[in-house]
């Protein structure tokens, strides 16, 4: 009873500094994207949460447990479901509580959301459709391919956003903007290297906590009977914290459109990234790596893309549409636990 105590404390302390660290993570990061500007500044933030990502889904891979290789596909389609669906839903309700209506460029929003299905499909529904192998797997050389593809379609939307088309992802000023950042000093050199510093020390320890955490949540998963993909949906969440904060935080400012970045640029890097480097590890240590989502969770994705797309297609956003998507992110949470 003692043991079971002082463990009891011991998890509950190591999820309050995880938090801690997350919400360090998040205010470095603004200062970082303080400075260096939108669209650069949402992509310090979606990288780094995407090596926390790999970290973690390469760890519980080389363990071998049961069901790892299924870690991979369970986390990156929990964290596109999440993204579209919990933390745009979040922002477009949260946002709409407080200006009633908010806009954003559809340019951008939509060319981000076509590279996103298309990395989605490649990745969690191709592997069904092939025949080369039985279920929902890839030869090693479809493996491959598919990595390289998704790592060259995310390189080609990153100059997209940053270079050739930067101005579809800036906030579009109407006047009615009330962040108080739009009018207040950059931040100095000195302060972004800190910050940069800061955040990188805040990232690894959010790396050694979920890591930690993960064992716990294994366990508690087990005990409680419910499907393995919770796991991954909990490394999802655990990872996507600093940039669901960073988002719900920007749409509360009137910011929707640096929402709208954070949050779909780390789904894009959640494939474009992840994938690519869990592929190499799994082909060079001949790991088992199945990637292939069941029919129930392939109708929740294109349910998700097809509401998304209506949603970013006139550049504005209301209450309703923010309801819309939390309420279908609920029914992804509920069958995931009843599929």
């Amino acid at each position: 009873m003692t043991h079971l105590l002082s463990q009891t404390w011991f998890i509950i302390l190591m999820s309050v500094t995880l938090i801690g660290a997350v919400l360090s993570a998040v205010h470095h990061a603004e200062v970082i994207a303080h400075k260096t500007g939108e669209p650069y500044g949402t992509l310090v933030l979606s990288i780094s949460v995407t090596i926390i990502e790999v970290s973690l889904i390469i760890s519980m891979m080389l363990t071998g447990h049961e069901g790892s290789e299924f870690i991979a596909r369970d986390a990156v389609f929990a964290t596109v479901m999440i993204v579209i669906n919990g933390v745009i839903g979040l922002c477009i309700f949260t946002g709409g509580l407080k200006h009633h209506e908010m806009s954003f460029r559809n340019e951008g929003t939509n060319s981000s959301l076509a590279v996103l299905t298309a990395l989605a499909t490649f990745i969690l529904v191709m592997p069904v459709v092939t025949i080369s192998t039985p279920g929902p797997d890839f030869t090693k050389s479809q493996l491959a391919f598919a990595g390289i593809a998704s790592f060259a379609l995310y390189i080609a939307f990153i100059f997209f956003q940053t270079v050739s088309h930067r101005d579809y992802y800036l906030p579009s000023d109407d006047g009615t903007r009330s962040d108080s950042n739009v009018h207040a000093s950059k931040p100095s050199n000195v302060k972004t290297m800190v910050s940069l510093l800061l955040l990188l020390i805040s990232l690894v320890a959010v790396v050694g906590l979920a890591e930690m955490l993960s064992p716990a949540i294994e366990a508690g998963v087990k005990a409680a009977g419910a499907p393995k993909t919770i796991v991954g949906i909990a490394i999802a969440m655990l990872v996507l914290m600093p940039e669901g904060f960073a988002a719900v935080r920007a749409a509360k400012a009137n910011r929707l459109q640096s929402s709208l970045n954070l949050a779909l640029g780390s789904a894009l890097a959640s494939i474009g990234l992840t994938i690519p480097v869990v592929a190499a590890i799994a082909i060079l240590f001949d790991l088992h790596l199945s990637l292939g989502i069941s029919t129930l969770n392939t109708v929740l994705l294109y349910l998700s893309l097809f509401i998304g797309a209506i949603t970013l297609a006139i550049g504005r956003t209301t209450l309703l549409q923010g309801i819309v998507h939390l309420i279908i992110f609920f029914e992804y949470l509920f069958l995931s636990l009843v599929p």
